[in-house]
């Protein structure tokens, strides 16, 4: 099993009837068949490090985290969500002991999203991003 875990905090500027939207929009996202479960909302992390919410996907096998990725939601869901942040960290965990996951998730991510102009500018424009 795969997680991806990601911390995030919305612009000052966005309202609470926008970052309801969007949190909407990142359950919809994680209601694709290659999700084994999600928990999306609050972050219950440290408040000094600056987080407000949390979206967190279990994903069985790289495979799946490829159908996850391609998926049209996910991409559409991001034109949205990704423009309302101002701070977003990803990290992710497995049980899968395999040496080399951490590099072939490292590449297809590359392949799937930093290779795509449009979606990889939405993460640059993020002012405090943390790709782990």
């Amino acid at each position: 099993m795969i997680l991806n875990f990601l911390r995030f905090r919305f612009r000052d500027e966005v309202d609470e009837a926008t970052k309801a939207r969007a949190l909407d929009v990142l359950r919809r996202t994680a209601s694709s068949d290659a999700v084994a479960y999600s928990v999306i909302g609050q972050d219950l992390g440290d408040p000094a490090g600056g987080y407000t919410h949390s979206y967190c996907v279990a994903i069985p096998d790289v495979a799946a985290l490829e159908q996850y990725l391609r998926q049209p939601a996910h991409r559409e869901g991001d034109q949205f969500f990704l423009p309302l942040l101002s701070k977003l960290a990803r990290s992710a965990s497995s049980d899968d002991m395999d040496p080399g996951l951490r590099d072939a998730i490292g590449a297809l991510a590359q392949k799937v999203l930093l290779d795509d102009a449009e979606w990889s500018a939405l993460f640059a424009a993020i002012p405090d991003l943390k790709l782990g």
